[in-house]
């Protein structure tokens, strides 16, 4: 499984070059698989966004939400392990939507593709991809 950091489904979804040429190959192979994933925590962490002023979208976000599952995204509900091990990172920086992210990958034994520095700098999970790659 490949699990999207919420800017990735982002720039997936706009068609932005700051997504790179071997991410978007890894992106359209996981597709093509059945094996891409998104942490539900991703849609609150958009609406948010959305609800802030700091991004805009041009659909509905239950309608956008709807045919990214329709055009074979995975939804990953948040667990309870996953919430419990979100709270246990040890030394991993603080912004709830990261950690359970991160938790959510962890715990599904998934990779995860971001280009989150803090993400992919903290050396307790390996299993991470930059995105502008």
């Amino acid at each position: 499984m490949l699990i999207l950091d919420t800017h990735v489904l982002v720039w997936l979804d706009e068609g932005s070059s700051q997504l790179g040429k071997s991410a978007l190959k890894r992106i359209d192979n996981a597709l093509a698989m059945g094996e891409l994933g998104v942490a539900t925590i991703t849609f609150w962490e958009i609406a948010m966004l959305v609800e802030k002023g700091r991004l805009s979208m041009k659909a509905e976000l239950d309608i956008w939400r709807t045919e990214l599952l329709s055009a074979g995204l995975v939804e990953i509900p948040l667990q309870g392990p996953s919430a419990i091990r979100a709270g246990q990172l040890a030394t991993f920086h603080g912004d709830p939507a990261d950690r359970m992210i991160v938790a959510t990958a962890i715990e599904n034994s998934a990779e995860l593709i971001t280009a989150d520095e803090k993400i992919l700098s903290w050396n307790r999970y390996h299993h991470t991809i930059d995105a502008r790659l």
